[in-house]
């Protein structure tokens, strides 16, 4: 390249090392300067916006007090409340359960106080129908259980997956949003250190050192959260998961066995059995609470994300995703952008001036008022701002290099030192500035939340609805069987011997005294 080109490069390098002096100042002289710590002095008093109406719920953590703290899954008065809407499963299971004692108990005391005796009873006169309808009851509600089970299960599996993937994606794009923090950190920590390289300003420095630590903190606190309520979640559907599945599955079993067993009738297993089920029947009224629980969190989760889309950064999921936290730094960015934008309009006017068009530093922002980051709009025969190092390097050299510079023009070393170092500093920012700005506009976050409303949350809430509605149904088809062979137990105990021994009543009696009395008869009409 020519000796202008050569000049070029000096007089762009001197530009830059003088005027970034506004860049270093920026942060600190902003119009905003509390805008300017934005992680450093948020206010976490703020109230967020609650959505009341759908979770104002009777508490029993809170002497059954309504709770009227919106949706919050960091408080425990949300979950008891939220919890307790599973009442009526609840309840009607320890109903069943007391009943079930009650009537063991009858049976236990009814045992011991008979124990030894011999008790016959003359069976009353019965058509095959009392011994056929019970059966075809039986079979009829087995078949049902069999129909309840099948729904349950699968209704089950498909509930706990699209949940796993609703949490998955609120937990991974607070995981992202951690590691944008993180990459803008290091990139100001390198722009801190670059600057106590070169003698850059003593105030920025402490500026960038201080903000970066602070912001560090947030981050980690963000994933520490989002790991902390992964594991919980997790945990809590996947213990929900297993019990529902194993009880479901062991009702299924013991319901055809007691059909088995009773046509046959094994007695004393059929009572085994008809306990066994009774048991199931309590755990199924109690999981019909629990997910009639867990429909009303994933409503309440819904609303919540539909909320998000409303206002992000005043929402009551800022506990694991602070976009209102981060809503001070917007003006921080837009400093930014202008700082940069201005520095570059001037750095390119000073080339102009002195040496035409022949080349133009890339402007990585659009004009005033907007500032937006369009890094692609800038003219094909620009310099980028990170390639200036590369170009610096093939036609200058510090003066401390003169004897080996290859016919370089020589610089002041410092200078040529800090036009790299600044340089390569203000790409290092703009390369995680789409991030930061996505972050701080939670467009990342908003986008997932969008995915989440559009393709997961009608088949959450409706497999949630489906598994409630087919333990309930399941659970009263139980409550008819098990009265049905208990009836049917219960019978045969009044009809037989205590000790076991069954001895049925001759039917012969009748036809004897009816042939005794007809051979009377024809005696007496012989003589």
């Amino acid at each position: 390249m020519g000796s202008m080109a050569k000049h070029l490069i000096v007089v762009i390098t001197i530009i830059i090392a003088l005027n970034f002096t506004f860049l270093e100042g920026l942060p600190i002289n902003s119009s905003n300067s509390e805008s300017g710590r934005f992680l450093a002095e948020t206010n976490n008093s703020s109230e967020s916006s609650r959505y009341l109406d759908d979770t104002v719920r009777v508490d029993p953590l809170d002497s059954f007090k309504k709770y009227r703290g919106g949706y919050d899954i960091t408080n425990k008065h949300y979950w008891s409340s939220t919890a307790f809407t599973g009442i009526y499963g609840y309840s009607i299971a320890v109903v069943w359960l007391l009943c079930g004692l009650g009537y063991g108990g009858f049976l236990i005391v009814r045992r011991c106080c008979w124990r030894g005796r011999k008790i016959k009873k003359r069976a009353p006169y019965c058509h095959n129908n009392c011994y056929l309808q019970p059966l075809l009851l039986s079979v009829l509600f087995t078949l049902l259980a069999i129909v309840g089970v099948g729904i349950v299960l699968g209704g089950d599996a498909k509930f706990r997956s699209r949940a796993k993937t609703v949490i998955d994606i609120i937990i991974d794009t607070a995981d992202e949003a951690s590691d944008t923090i993180y990459n803008t950190t290091g990139a100001m920590k390198e722009m801190s250190i670059t600057l106590g390289d070169v003698n850059g300003n003593p105030e920025a420095t402490r500026f960038l050192s201080s903000t970066s630590q602070r912001l560090d903190a947030q981050a980690a606190n963000i994933a520490r959260q989002a790991s902390k309520n992964r594991r919980l979640i997790d945990k809590g559907l996947k213990i929900v998961y297993i019990i529902t599945t194993v009880t479901v599955s062991l009702t299924l079993v013991s319901v055809i066995a007691l059909l088995a067993l009773g046509i046959l009738k094994f007695q004393r297993t059929v009572q085994v059995l008809i306990a066994l089920c009774w048991i199931f029947t309590v755990l199924c009224f109690l999981f019909f609470g629990v997910y009639f629980f867990l429909q009303n969190f994933s409503e309440d989760t819904c609303t919540a994300l539909e909320s998000f889309q409303q206002d992000p950064y005043n929402n009551s999921l800022s506990s694991i995703l602070p976009c209102d936290e981060l809503l001070s730094a917007k003006s921080v960015l837009n400093d930014v952008s202008a700082g940069i934008y201005n520095l570059v309009n001037e750095v390119n006017n000073n080339i102009s001036t002195s040496y035409g068009n022949i080349v133009q530093i890339c402007n990585p922002f659009s004009p005033p008022p907007l500032h937006e980051y369009q890094p692609w709009s800038c003219p094909s025969n620009s310099i980028k701002i990170g390639d200036i190092p590369r170009v610096l390097r093939l036609l200058a050299c510090p003066d401390t290099e003169g004897e080996t510079c290859n016919g370089g023009i020589l610089v002041p070393a410092s200078e040529y030192n800090r036009a790299e170092a600044y340089t390569t500093s203000i790409q290092k920012l703009l390369d995680v500035y789409p991030g930061m700005e996505s972050l701080v506009e939670c467009e990342t976050v908003e986008t997932a939340f969008s995915e989440i409303l559009e393709k997961q949350c009608s088949p959450l809430k409706r497999y949630a609805r489906m598994v409630w509605a087919a333990l309930l149904f399941l659970s009263v088809v139980m409550v008819g069987l098990v009265l049905v062979w208990t009836i049917g137990s219960h019978h045969h105990q009044n009809h037989h011997s205590f000790s076991g021994s069954v001895k049925p009543h001759s039917t012969t009696t009748p036809n004897m005294l009816e042939s005794g009395t007809a051979d009377h008869a024809k005696q007496s009409s012989d003589v």
